[in-house]
């Protein structure tokens, strides 16, 4: 070997270079490459199927399984006829689905086992259809036999907004179930009945945090500020975890509750507490909320609304 060839090696010709990585490519395309596509095809081959086999269902469909499925069937359309209902646009199918789950539930009895969970479905059925006819049968099934039931029933009453169910609801919130006053308290709030006030004011030293929550809430809703204090401590995230063990949803929704509440209110001592909010409180809802509740208040007077016309039904806030 030359001393020309020893300092100056020779280029690797064209097939050398090509061949360099070649080994590390094929092993790349062996373990990597190939299981991604073979697991890709699956997938996509998954999905036709589902797309093929899927059956769309819809709420006629669920009502049919109801009145003629099998024992365990029957309770299941029910709650997926539940879930499906709200898409249903008013209108003549809107009337024909609550004309029929009138007869259904009618032809329900509270004391038939296989009947008790499928009742407590279409009364949430009649509530999201905002049915009037179903009045009579909601307030009987506020005193239903079944808890869960009766816990429905007021809700659903809460949603017709009938101030002919003050009474049934003012019953339910004189429960020993706190889960029965905490609803009962909400319902009365949607109702907008002043004869609801006194007893909210009850409701409002009740031992059940969220049962004083939804109290003072449903109270601004009717004007009335003898909640104030009780919704000012729910902007502080410390007092509320003082008060009850909540998860992070739960904490949100109570604390959104609040600050709608003292917007209704116009409460201008609580701009302190809510500009606080709306600058350091970490959920970004929660801060959206605070900002508008601080627009509300500082807002030039509008004219007297009734209390119906205060909040909206999109607005409505229960606390759990």
């Amino acid at each position: 070997m030359t001393e020309e060839s020893r300092t100056n090696p020779p280029e690797p010709s064209a097939g050398e270079e090509a061949g360099i990585g070649q080994p590390r490519r094929a092993s790349v395309a062996r373990f990597f490459v190939l299981p991604l596509l073979v697991v890709g095809a699956a997938v996509a081959i998954f999905l036709v199927f589902n797309v093929m086999t899927f059956e769309r269902r819809s709420p006629a469909d669920y009502l049919q399984e109801v009145r003629g499925g099998s024992a365990n069937r029957r309770w299941q359309a029910a709650f997926e006829l539940s879930r499906s209902i709200g898409g249903v646009p008013p209108g003549p199918e809107r009337q024909a689905l609550a004309a029929e789950t009138m007869r259904i539930f009618e032809g329900l009895s509270p004391r038939r086992r296989e009947d008790v969970a499928v009742r407590r479905y279409l009364v949430l059925v009649l509530g999201k259809l905002q049915e009037r006819d179903a009045l009579p049968a909601l307030l009987a099934a506020a005193k239903d036999p079944d808890p869960e039931t009766r816990l429905y029933a007021v809700w659903a009453l809460g949603m017709i907004g009938d101030s002919s169910a003050v009474d049934t609801v003012l019953e339910s919130s004189r429960s020993e179930d706190a889960g029965a006053r905490k609803m009962a308290a909400y319902v009365l709030g949607q109702l907008r009945d002043p004869r609801a006030v006194a007893r909210l004011r009850v409701l409002l030293e009740d031992p059940t945090a969220d049962v004083r929550w939804n109290a003072a809430i449903a109270l601004a809703s009717l004007g009335d500020r003898a909640g104030v204090e009780t919704l000012r401590a729910l902007l502080d995230r410390q007092s509320l975890a003082r008060q009850a063990s909540l998860t992070a949803d739960q904490a949100e929704t109570a604390i959104v509750g609040a600050t709608k509440g003292l917007a209704l209110l116009r409460d201008r001592d609580s701009l302190p507490l809510l500009e606080k909010v709306a600058k350091s409180d970490p959920n970004l809802r929660v801060r959206a909320a605070a900002r508008d509740a601080i627009d509300a208040i500082r807002a030039p007077t509008a004219p007297p609304a009734t209390p119906a016309a205060s909040l909206e039904r999109s607005e409505r806030v229960l606390v759990v």
